[in-house]
């Protein structure tokens, strides 16, 4: 405290000028009216300046959040292109029918947001690290999308994090697709190369297709609900034993410039694989052993 009085008798002068400054400035700008009007037009410049600075900066970190927002809606937008596709097509039926049976089984399946922290295109076998894992829901099995297509399925999880094996797998990835309008349906690969592009086999041969039409997922099994865009049509080529088609497909997903994915969480699997595993079960198994030899 005693220093503090020393320091300020030895300076009071310049405490005394600075006071007289501030009842100067007061006095100046309050009673008389130009200098109030520039003080007003100042002050509003710095502040709207700083004002602006501050949205731009909150803008910038809210970007994550707006680029899952954006990822979620473009698919479910996808998915409501596809059902108007669907009931214009058949106009002739009750629409309304048609409807409430899309939303019965969109509701199946909810999403989870995710980042992609780790990802690779030039190997064999690709793999994608995402940010969320168990505690966030993720489960094996499960069907990842961006805003664009299909990227993969989920293959390992942590609490955090999980592991998802994408189209750009040469050895793991096979997924169930159509083509869109058609019926037909085959399986995606990738057989290394181009990250751009893949290939469906299994096409029958009398399927009616041109190029330029568009695959996407069939909806035969758990892990995507059908419809998902996967690519367009770029060459068409025969099978090895020639008893098929080879479709070359130009991927939707620009998988060099992945951030933004989903998670596909189907409802019903955890009812799906408690099925399997009762049919695969032993009692299941005596049970149908059992029926037999009561019928024969």
């Amino acid at each position: 405290m005693r220093n503090l009085l020393t320091f300020i008798v030895q300076y009071y002068h310049w405490f005394l000028f600075v006071l007289l400054e501030v009842i100067s400035g007061v006095l100046l700008f309050r009673y008389n009216n130009y200098q109030n009007s520039a003080w007003l037009t100042s002050a509003n410049y710095v502040a709207g300046t700083v004002y602006r600075a501050d949205a731009n900066v909150r803008s910038f970190f809210s970007l994550r959040r707006v680029n899952e927002e954006l990822t979620v809606r473009n698919f479910y937008l996808e998915r409501q292109v596809d059902q108007l596709r669907r009931l214009y097509a058949d106009a002739t039926k009750d629409t309304n029918v048609l409807e409430r049976q899309e939303l019965e089984f969109l509701s199946r399946y909810s999403l989870i947001p995710a980042k992609v922290v780790s990802n690779s295109v030039h190997k064999a076998d690709n793999l994608i690290t995402i940010d969320k894992g168990r505690a966030d829901g993720v489960e094996t099995d499960m069907g990842v999308v961006c805003g664009n297509g299909v990227v993969g399925v989920v293959y390992l999880t942590s609490e955090h994090y999980s592991v998802v094996i994408p189209v750009l797998n040469a050895s793991s990835s096979r997924i169930s697709c159509a083509i869109r309008g058609r019926g037909y349906f085959g399986y995606l690969c990738w057989y290394g190369g181009d990250p751009a592009v893949a290939y469906v086999e299994d096409i029958p041969r009398h399927a009616r297709f041109k190029r330029g039409e568009w695959v996407e997922t069939s909806g035969y099994s758990s892990i995507f609900p059908h419809g998902v865009l996967i690519g367009q049509i770029e060459k068409i080529y025969n099978s090895s034993d020639g008893l098929s088609y080879k479709l070359m497909v130009r991927l939707s997903t620009d998988f060099g410039n992945l951030r933004d994915v989903c998670v596909i969480s189907d409802k019903t699997l955890g009812e799906q694989r408690q099925l399997m595993q009762e049919m695969n079960s032993p009692a299941a198994a005596s049970g149908s052993a059992a029926k037999k030899a009561k019928q024969n």
